[in-house]
């Protein structure tokens, strides 16, 4: 019954946009991000953290939210704690309400960094409604002026694309989005094909999503990260004590021998493109992302309005970066 709901308010998005390139950020103009991570089952996502928030702290960017696209007990008090630690409390945290996935850590750093660390969220129930989050920030923030970067399940942009209009504004979600946001990149997908772990987790939400988004699309796929490692060298800095994002590293890295170099750095590279300009990094190819409803995906070279990244840059100097940015 959840499925046919979805995919019924699917049919009722019309016609795509299409837009012709990636609006790109001018120089000394800070990104308004909002960051929407499903942070527990990896560890990536607070590396990815790190970078946004060191990114912040050169006033690259605005950081409007940080959402979690999943449902762990621990996911708002660990956003709250790294929020903390990178001096922005206040900073608000929504957790995804009814239907949507629920994974902890494995190495159960999240429930180490909730003893270790403070913070004021304690739990889920603290923090804000998801979808109420969105539509609340989004009609606060100037026209096309709101960057959303994805590093989890497509869930909150489902909810938010076919939502209705509310107290904080007339507008129904593609509406407000279209008003509202300059693009969405998201760690998503495998390219040219395959099956990758957020779309696959929540496949009704990415399709929606990914047929019905009206706006560019930035799309930083598995085979993108699978070939960064970092976090190696932030555990063997000895000058960085009391560092839950060295925490993190410093636990899980012995815990898996792929992780021996480094563990894979699928979010931080699309924290990075959302932020910083991608072309710098890597080239873009523009297409089309297709969305399969068991959850895996293709790629419509023929498309238009979605991009994805392809290697420019020698992964050991985008390591070098991220590293960099990781290690405040």
């Amino acid at each position: 019954m959840q499925r046919t709901l979805l995919l019924s308010s699917l049919a009722l998005l019309g016609t795509l946009l299409v837009v012709p390139e990636v609006p790109v950020q001018s120089q000394g103009t800070p990104v308004n991000l909002i960051l929407d991570t499903d942070i527990g089952p990896d560890y990536d996502d607070v590396g990815a953290m790190a970078v946004m928030h060191t990114l912040a702290d050169s006033g690259q960017v605005n950081i409007l939210a940080t959402v979690a696209s999943n449902q762990s007990k621990y996911i708002a008090a660990t956003l709250n704690v790294l929020n903390t630690y990178f001096g922005r409390p206040n900073i608000p945290v929504g957790v995804v309400r009814g239907r949507g996935v629920n994974l902890t850590a494995g190495q159960k750093w999240d429930s180490l960094l909730v003893v270790r660390y403070p913070h004021k969220i304690k739990n889920n129930e603290e923090a804000e409604d998801a979808l109420t989050l969105y539509r609340r920030t989004l009609a606060a923030e100037p026209d096309g002026s709101v960057t959303i970067v994805t590093v989890g399940f497509l869930t909150n942009m489902a909810d938010l694309l076919i939502s209705k209009p509310d107290k904080y504004s007339p507008l129904n979600g593609r509406d407000l989005i279209m008003k509202k946001v300059k693009k969405l990149v998201s760690m998503a997908g495998r390219f040219p094909e395959g099956r990758e772990f957020n779309v696959d987790r929540d496949p009704v939400s990415s399709k929606i999503v990914f047929d019905g988004w009206p706006t560019p699309i930035l799309l930083s796929g598995f085979e993108i990260g699978q070939a960064v490692h970092t976090g190696l060298p932030l555990t063997q800095n000895s000058k960085i004590q009391h560092s839950p994002v060295k925490d993190v590293f410093s636990r899980s890295i012995p815990m898996s021998k792929q992780d021996e170099k480094g563990r894979m750095s699928w979010d931080q590279t699309a924290v990075l493109v959302a932020i910083k300009r991608p072309e710098t990094y890597y080239s873009l190819m523009e297409g089309r992302f297709v969305a399969k409803d068991d959850g895996s995906n293709g790629w419509n070279p023929a498309g238009k309005g979605h991009y994805r990244l392809v290697e420019k840059m020698p992964v050991p100097q985008v390591e070098r970066v991220l590293e960099a940015l990781m290690a405040r």
